[in-house]
């Protein structure tokens, strides 16, 4: 299994530029956030160097649209419409359901286990309540299930669309919603007994339960954060 770091997100290649992962998780983890400038001179400075590489960077996060490009204006990280939310959350009920199918097949293989271990420190997170150690349990949870399907394209797709979705924010924001954690967690232990079970196909259904469940979750937490910024 490829190591996670604590949001989970997979370490990049060698060969993908240090700047560029970093920006990049600046995005997605909610560092900076939604509508926020991204000056490359300021940038050109934090990070002690040229403009050339950061424009270059920004033009990387630009195709994999998380970031937007204003004429004349400058580079702001780009918010997912609601159409974007719903629609990468199907692709996400997809690639998680089939993950979790080819895990079943796998049998009692290190991830599982791994898996295991998550659940039971998130029931100690909903004990506590608490929300923000959680929704990283959550990010390891669900790139550790997409790890344990042994399946590079699926991985390689599966990162471009959490990258997309800013994932971390977008979790913050749902586990806000009442209920929603102590429901999660209960979720995670049914994905778990369905692959535990080696059936395949009821793995995948529990699991594409759950991610539509969350989905119309996220939805949700995104129209109340949208109420929240709108003046008056």
């Amino acid at each position: 299994m490829q190591e996670t770091s604590t949001l989970g997100t997979k370490s990049k290649p060698d060969s993908e530029p240090p700047l560029l992962s970093r920006l990049r998780q600046m995005i997605v983890t909610g560092a900076v956030q939604p509508g926020d400038l991204l000056a490359e001179t300021a940038l050109a400075q934090d990070f002690d160097v040229s403009r050339t590489p950061i424009r270059e960077a920004l033009k990387q996060l630009e195709r994999e649209g998380l970031v937007e490009v204003r004429a004349r204006v400058g580079t702001f990280v780009r918010k997912p419409t609601q159409r974007e939310i719903h629609e990468m959350f199907e692709l996400k009920e997809s690639f998680e359901g089939l993950a979790a199918g080819l895990l079943a097949r796998r049998g009692p293989v290190p991830e599982l286990q791994q898996l295991r271990e998550n659940v039971a420190r998130s029931q100690e997170a909903v004990k506590n309540d608490d929300s923000e150690l959680y929704s990283h349990l959550v990010h390891e949870f669900h790139s550790t299930l997409v790890a344990g399907a042994d399946n590079r394209k699926l991985s390689e797709h599966y990162d471009l669309l959490m990258n997309q979705l800013a994932y971390h924010r977008i979790v913050s924001q749902t586990l806000s919603m009442p209920g929603r954690l102590q429901n999660s967690v209960k979720e995670h232990q049914a994905i778990i007994d369905a692959i535990s079970s080696k059936d395949p196909l009821a793995a995948e259904l529990v699991m594409r339960r759950h991610v539509a469940s969350s989905g119309q979750s996220a939805v949700l937490a995104a129209l109340h954060a949208d109420d929240i910024d709108q003046p008056g």
